[in-house]
């Protein structure tokens, strides 16, 4: 069956299976590492009160069937350890059959963790690599050549992902039509890494060109995704450059990650594909019945996509399979940062003791500088980001914090950098204060050291302390 398979992306294809196993391996690993805190039985969001009123039609989940945090635990680990299997090519040496089941297992786990996972799963790229890695089901091993359709699938991904973000530039934010949205983004971008402050600086003139340049490589590129060989396989390593350019420039997750793993399905590796027999017939109806299905589900994303009001990051089906994408349709002016605060003072005053908590990815300390954390998530960081920007944003768990943060919880405190308070004496009380925070000058960073320079700006919450508990006398 030449017609269904395409022999000259072997290579391809093992690349592409490869750097996605990666993806689902950090993936697997964030949610293992940090669930207990964000959604565990004592979580600040805890799955089984989510299950109670959430039926399993709207969020199929392992977890609407039963939840407990060494069951989590368990799904968390064996998707790294099959992660870990497909990483290690283990779908090459088994049948079609158990290469496809081997594949649909992280696929099957993850959506079970993203459909419990509340405001700490909203993310965009959640429903990417469920997507992306739905289609990875299909792709065959060494018993087959890649199908074509699913191929063609993965480009149509990378092609929505990219155009969408594209067109939600040009139809939000003025300063994408004006090119100046670069004057601020690096400055005010949810979690900067080492090297914002760095392009936050480069002359203004160059800001100008890189959005420009972005809306080029969203807005035509993508097209030539489905020309001949060898444009799409340029059109594909531009993407893939540009992610690289965004992977300097921030900690976005495996936002970048995913977009250059589905890039890389698209370009043609030199290669000399080994002879392999014709698809077997149940494999091509298996293949060409999903690929209907999911051409027939892309009606919503396309509509959107093409409609003056387009929303980004929203899944369309319970199991994520087509979605919409897009980011940064408006750039935030100016940065605010939630700074929390304990003290021991049993009576809180402004001249207490308050010691300052410190995370591991948000901006805190003037003076520290931003780490790389990409691909990995920090889940509390980013949402403290939409925090500042409105207590709503928080409404569901910001309280959830504070009350842990008071109780000196440990899986709590492990989401930090360092808590001012040694475990057995945990602070009676714990504010927030807002801060406006801006890159300092090159002349700064050479007197002072710092990196930001923060203003108080109002009180977040005022002093708390758990319900309950006595002062002392």
């Amino acid at each position: 069956m030449d017609w269904f398979t395409a022999p000259d992306f072997w290579t391809s294809r093992l690349v592409f299976q490869r750097a996605l196993a990666g993806v689902y391996l950090v993936a697997f690993l964030t949610a293992a590492l940090q669930f207990r805190a964000l959604m565990g039985e004592r979580g600040m969001l805890p799955v089984p009160r989510y299950v109670e009123r959430v039926p399993f039609r709207t969020a199929p989940s392992l977890f609407q069937l039963h939840y407990s945090d060494p069951f989590f635990a368990a799904c968390a680990w064996s998707g790294c350890a099959v992660s870990v299997a497909l990483l290690a090519g283990l779908d090459c040496v088994v049948p079609l059959w158990g290469s496809m089941l081997l594949w649909l297992v992280p696929w099957a786990l993850y959506l079970s963790i993203v459909n419990v996972g509340q405001t700490w799963y909203s993310f965009g790229w959640e429903s990417l690599l469920l997507e992306v890695g739905f289609l990875a089901v299909f792709l065959g091993n060494d018993e087959v050549a890649p199908p074509v359709v699913v191929l063609f699938l993965l480009r149509w991904i990378l092609f929505r992902v990219e155009f969408g973000a594209g067109l939600i530039k040009m139809r939000g934010d003025a300063c994408w039509r004006k090119l100046t949205c670069l004057d601020h983004h690096h400055e005010t971008q949810p979690m900067p890494g080492p090297l914002s402050w760095f392009f936050h600086h480069l002359p203004r003139p160059v800001h100008r060109v890189e959005v420009a340049a972005n809306h080029v490589t969203q807005l035509v590129v993508p097209v030539l995704l489905f020309t001949p060989q060898p444009i799409a396989t340029a059109a594909a390593a531009l993407m893939i450059v540009t992610q690289l350019w965004l992977v300097l420039s921030g900690n976005f997750s495996w936002l970048n990650w995913i977009t250059i793993v589905l890039a890389l399905s698209a370009v043609r590796f030199p290669s000399d594909p080994p002879s392999a027999p014709d698809a077997p017939l149940w494999y091509v109806i298996v293949v060409l019945v999903v690929a209907v299905l999911l051409v027939g589900l892309s009606y919503h994303p396309v509509a959107n996509m093409i409609s003056r009001r387009q929303i980004m990051n929203r899944s369309f089906d319970p199991l994520h399979l087509v979605n919409t994408y897009g980011a940064f349709g408006s750039v935030s002016r100016v940065r605010y940062e939630v700074v929390i605060e304990g003290t021991a003072d049993d009576v809180p005053r402004e001249d207490s003791d308050w010691r300052e908590y410190e995370f591991k990815g948000k901006p805190g300390d003037p003076r520290r500088w931003p780490r790389q954390f990409a691909p990995y998530h920090l889940r509390l960081d980013w949402l403290m980001w939409f925090a500042a920007l409105s207590p709503a944003y928080a409404g569901s768990w910001f309280g959830a914090l504070v009350e842990r943060l008071l109780e000196n919880d440990r899986d709590t405190l492990k989401l930090l950098r360092r808590s001012p308070f040694p475990p057995d004496a945990p602070p009676r009380h714990v504010r927030a204060r807002l801060f406006r925070y801006r890159y300092t000058t090159w002349r700064e960073l050479r007197e002072t050291g710092a990196c930001w320079e923060r203003t108080f700006v109002r009180e977040y919450l005022p002093p708390t302390r758990l319900a309950g508990v006595a002062q002392r006398s």
